[in-house]
């Protein structure tokens, strides 16, 4: 057999599948080191680059392999996948094969090598699959039930690969195989093709960056940087995601092997610099996929991001702003109340309506029947006007014991809040979890039959998601709707870096629901009123290029506000080092002379308070 020959496409697939019933290609760990092997006799004379192969799959998976030399690179002796990472220092002619592989050791013991050790090391090829097979993410080759010889120690490491602008492809990723349902796993990997063919060629081995942009602030130990200065620039040096087709290859997630307890992370916001250089082995994890190990890693240079403040609303103008405050209830500590009264007076100028997202119930995730809210509601509203802004009255409609999603117990809602010294609203009572509002004609104008009230609660578009709800509101005589939403997660989605390309985003089909159901409700007020002044906002969970946001506009009945904005500001949230629109403003075909702005005050800093940006939007109805 020759190993360093490309496998045929049915080849890898039969061996993905019988790694599948042997238990090798699993997501996880454990079960992994129990598996039985496919072969009884180990497969001796072969290189890390022969188990690696030409493909996502190593063409030894569930074999045995014997007395595999190499020089190990990086050991990781904390967490749940403890282990080290040794490399072939004398690389063959092949690009596609990675020199290097992770050996797993196990959960709980510390790896018995050191970096610079000469090792044979003996095992079970596998492929593991962080986050679990149904993840879709891909597998991550390694020896499993190792048993390592130490040759010799102190020898010089494998030159590292140098990961630049240069050797990333701007292609993200290739084509999925149809006849394998959408799979990259059994293509044979082509790096200078795509930076996911490009970073897979790389598994293992040891590699460094440069100096870098970091486009991802530092949360839970780790921070992403591109490797590409230009690339989807945004205004304020983050990596803007514009499409499903711009996932920005030069991303990388960095990570320490160095305990915390050694070495403390650096704090980075988006736009700061990692100087200097960066090496490590290049691992795969579920959450983000690629990622530098760092043995080395490089020093954060603060470029000095600063919070932004939209500007004061005009005596003529009504200011309207979303804004998801993370699943907030009472037992939070004051100092985030403090913080978060402090953007809305400071930063978001008092808003006359803010719509919040997230609110939890006074009981927070405590799982115990409470659904009222109003402690949590109280208690910001007292922070916004201890911070010098307006005494705050709010409106909401409680949910359904854990009928809304979001954290177990914490029955999170949207709320209505507003300043009665600039707005006032038009209470018509008999709202509740259950009770849908409705539009009649009042006047000559439409108005809501509850208010507030939920839109279509019944809807199974709504099921375990959160309701809209709808309120009248008046403003120097002039009646406007507010619809606040939060639509479903993006929770069960595929990675952009999954084995299946396109990803799968199963996750769409109910906020596209959820968008059809809100588009048809301000259908109905626009036959009774084309004129009527209607804001739909808050966390809609998707792009501005997206279905759902298609959906939200079908018809022409209301338009997306973000983009008024030139494209380096369309942002809210930053996720995995993309900077990209969660949360939006859209308005009724009457309201076409706005100003909008995305108020970046949390998601590219270390030190948030919510990790969502807000939204306002000013306007003369």
């Amino acid at each position: 057999m020759s190993f360093s020959a490309v496998p045929r496409t049915a080849a890898v697939a039969a061996l993905v599948a019988s790694a599948l019933a042997a238990g090798l290609l699993t997501g996880s760990a454990t079960a992994a080191t129990s598996s039985p092997s496919t072969s009884a006799d180990p497969v001796t004379g072969v290189r890390i680059h022969d188990i690696q192969g030409t493909t996502r799959v190593s063409p030894l998976v569930g074999q045995q392999v014997g007395e595999v030399p190499g020089i190990v690179t990086g050991v990781r002796g904390y967490g749940s996948s403890r282990g080290f990472w040794f490399q072939e220092p004398r690389a063959d002619d092949n690009a596609a094969t990675s020199e290097g592989i992770f050996v797993f050791t196990g959960a709980g013991s510390v790896p018995s090598v050191a970096v610079g050790d000469e090792v044979r090391v003996s095992g079970t090829v596998g492929e593991f699959v962080p986050g679990g097979n149904a993840s879709g993410n891909q597998s991550l080759t390694q020896i499993l039930r190792p048993s390592v010889t130490v040759v010799s120690s102190g020898n010089r490491l494998p030159a590292p690969i140098v990961i630049s602008a240069w050797s990333v492809p701007s292609a993200y990723a290739p084509t999925g195989d149809p006849a394998a349902g959408g799979s990259i796993n059994a293509l044979p990997l082509k790096p200078r093709s795509s930076a996911l063919d490009y970073y897979e060629s790389l598994e293992g081995s040891n590699v460094s960056i440069g100096t870098s942009r970091i486009v991802g602030a530092t949360a839970f130990s780790e921070l992403w940087v591109t490797v590409k200065p230009f690339e989807s620039r945004s205004a304020r040096g983050g990596a803007l995601y514009g499409s499903y087709a711009s996932q920005n290859s030069g991303r990388l997630k960095i990570q320490s092997l160095v305990p915390l307890a050694e070495q403390p992370f650096p704090a980075a916001d988006v736009g700061d610099v990692l100087t200097g250089r960066t090496e490590g082995p290049l691992d795969f994890n579920q959450y983000g996929g690629y990622t530098i190990t760092a043995r080395t890693l490089g020093k954060v240079t603060d470029r000095g991001l600063v919070r932004e403040r939209t500007r004061p609303q005009r005596t003529g103008e009504l200011a309207v702003a979303t804004y998801n405050v993370e699943n907030l209830d009472p037992s939070d500590p004051q100092e985030t109340f403090d913080a978060l009264g402090r953007a809305v007076v400071e930063n978001l100028s008092s808003p006359d309506i803010l719509a919040l997202e997230e609110i939890q119930d006074n009981s927070g995730a405590r799982n115990d029947g409470t659904v009222a809210a109003d402690q949590t509601i109280e208690k910001f509203v007292r922070a916004i006007s201890a911070a010098g802004g307006p005494s705050y009255r709010w409106r909401s409609v409680d949910p359904e014991n854990n009928k809304d999603g979001g954290e177990p117990g914490g029955n999170i809602r949207q709320v209505f809040l507003f300043n009665p010294e600039r707005v006032s609203f038009t209470d018509r009572q008999g709202g509740d979890a259950t009770t849908p509002t409705a539009v009649v004609r009042e006047r000559g104008r439409a108005a809501l039959t509850l208010s507030p009230g939920r839109i279509d609660p019944a809807n199974s578009a709504w099921e375990r998601s959160r309701k809209p709800l709808a309120g009248e509101f008046t403003f120097r005589g002039r009646p406007v709707v507010v619809i606040a939403n939060h639509f479903g997660s993006k929770g069960g989605d595929e990675a952009i870096n999954s084995h299946r390309q396109p990803p799968n985003r199963s996750s769409e089909v109910q906020r596209v629901q959820q968008a059809q159901s809100v588009n048809a409700f301000v259908k109905d007020i626009l036959k009774v009123d084309r004129r009527a002044d209607v804001l739909v906002v808050g966390d809609i969970n998707d792009f501005e290029f997206s279905a759902t946001t298609k959906a939200l506009t079908d018809g022409g009945a209301l338009h997306a506000a973000v983009t008024s904005l030139p494209r380096a500001e369309r942002y809210s949230y930053v996720f995995q080092g993309n900077s990209q629109v969660l949360d939006q403003i859209l308005t009724s075909p009457s309201i076409d002379d706005f100003t909008y702005d995305s108020v970046h005050i949390n998601a590219e800093f270390a030190d948030q308070n919510s990790d969502h940006d807000p939204q306002v939007l000013r306007f003369r109805p």
